[in-house]
């Protein structure tokens, strides 16, 4: 079923770490021996592997996929532009015009600067909020990406020096206190957060985190590279009625052409002609026709409206699912009608990550590709929910009797996943 892609996994590793660019694209997440490795093409809710597997995909290219594979519409804006070229001695207008419809949808956006990765957006932000505050100490919570400043209050801190270690301090989500004692003890420039992902803000958690880092004359930033152009068209800021001073925005923005960007007010954004915070490919058109063609389809068509229509009827089933079974013990359910999590229950005899192997193998027999989130797009229609659910039907009771009948290492078709670091 894989044989192409093992051959490929094989001759990659020669020349790639992990075979991939992005771990969670690699045989970190997907076990070698019931896994595809490599993509050959996609087109609307689907995709085929290189030995001509086809799948529905639940996972979207890490949720940077929200229109769908291959969209015609979006595609013919960046063939057309590619007509023109690509990235040029001087600025393109294409620049100004995605940032003036930026700054016309989410509500903290007075101005914008572009960059390619989230990680590059939530970086920047983190140097314009030393610059602003002229402090140095940053609190996290969520995952904000690669850099030293993040990635070091992490476990894979490998290489990430101890001093810049020093100054990053997490807190949990949906917990004031832990937040109010990371004040207490240090001068934070600033407050950076995935506004939501695996649960709803309770208690007006989110206001509280805003006038707490106010209060401290810090400033707020929402990471919204994945909650944007998902949980609404200006972000979870504007679902949840809470702006930030400064938000950062990627993934689904341009629907998979790489494009991040770093937005906030006016007098804070002034600071990026002083800071460097400057790239070659930061205004590179090909990317900012998708987005622009992204933005305009959103309101053409009330792509929001149909994400949390799809993603109700996912949720609710699953729920469903769940307690028709009496699955409680083993499985729930929680986030964003747009972007939904199964949890793994860990048992007593097995992990979360034997767990997930175990469904990970079953359900990729079954022509899905998910692990374990929702990452929904336009392409999602009920039909590929009902294969979904279908499927959940038929492996989570096998993952029950397997845990229950204490054989579900001796079931396995392939190693057990190896853990890389948990954020949420």
């Amino acid at each position: 079923m894989f044989k192409t892609s093992e051959q490929l996994l094989d001759r990659a590793l020669k020349s790639i770490p992990h075979a991939s660019q992005t771990f969670s694209k690699s045989l970190v997440h997907y076990p070698r021996g019931v896994s595809p490795f490599f993509i050959k093409k996609g087109n609307g809710s689907k995709v085929w592997d290189v030995d001509d597997n086809e799948y529905i995909d639940f996972v979207n290219s890490l949720a940077a996929v929200t229109i769908g594979y291959c969209d015609s519409d979006i595609d013919n804006s960046v063939r057309e532009q590619m007509k023109n070229g690509v990235t040029f001695t001087l600025p393109h207008t294409l620049e100004m015009e995605v940032a003036e419809k930026l700054i016309e949808i989410i509500p903290c956006a007075e101005k914008v600067r572009f960059a390619k990765n989230g990680t590059d957006a939530t970086s920047a932000s983190i140097r314009i909020a030393r610059a602003f505050t002229s402090k140095e100490h940053i609190a996290v919570c969520g995952y904000h990406g690669w850099q030293d400043w993040y990635i070091g209050s992490t476990t894979r801190d490998l290489g990430v020096p101890k001093g810049v270690k020093e100054l990053t301090h997490k807190f949990e989500y949906n917990n004031l206190e832990s937040l109010e004692k990371i004040f207490q003890e240090q001068e934070l420039a600033a407050v950076i957060m995935e506004p939501m992902n695996v649960d709803y803000p309770k208690d007006d958690f989110l206001e509280k985190v805003k006038q707490l880092t106010h209060t401290n004359n810090s400033l707020l930033i929402f990471d919204e590279t994945i909650t944007g152009f998902r949980y609404s068209l200006g972000g979870a800021q504007e679902l949840f009625n809470v702006v930030p001073d400064i938000a950062t925005f990627g993934k689904g923005m341009a629907n998979g052409y790489p494009l991040s960007a770093v937005v906030g007010s006016d007098k804070i954004m002034r600071l990026v002609e002083d800071i460097f915070f400057s790239g070659t490919f930061g205004g590179e058109t090909l990317s900012l026709a998708a987005a622009n063609s992204v933005i305009d389809k959103y309101k053409d068509f009330q792509v929001i409206d149909h994400l949390n229509t799809v993603g109700n009827y996912l949720t609710e089933g699953l729920n469903q699912l769940i307690d028709s079974h009496n699955l409680g013990e083993y499985f729930s359910v929680s986030g964003h009608p747009s972007w939904s999590f199964l949890h793994f229950k860990p048992q007593q005899d097995y992990s979360h990550y034997d767990i997930q192997t175990l469904f990970l193998q079953e359900m990729l027999k079954r022509g899905m590709l998910t692990l374990g989130t929702h990452n929904l797009s336009f392409s999602h229609k009920k039909t590929e929910i009902d294969h979904l659910l279908a499927s959940y039907e038929a492996v989570l009771p096998i993952i029950k009797d397997n845990i229950d009948n204490h054989s579900l290492l001796e079931n396995l078709e392939c190693e057990v996943l190896e853990p890389l670091f948990k954020v949420r």
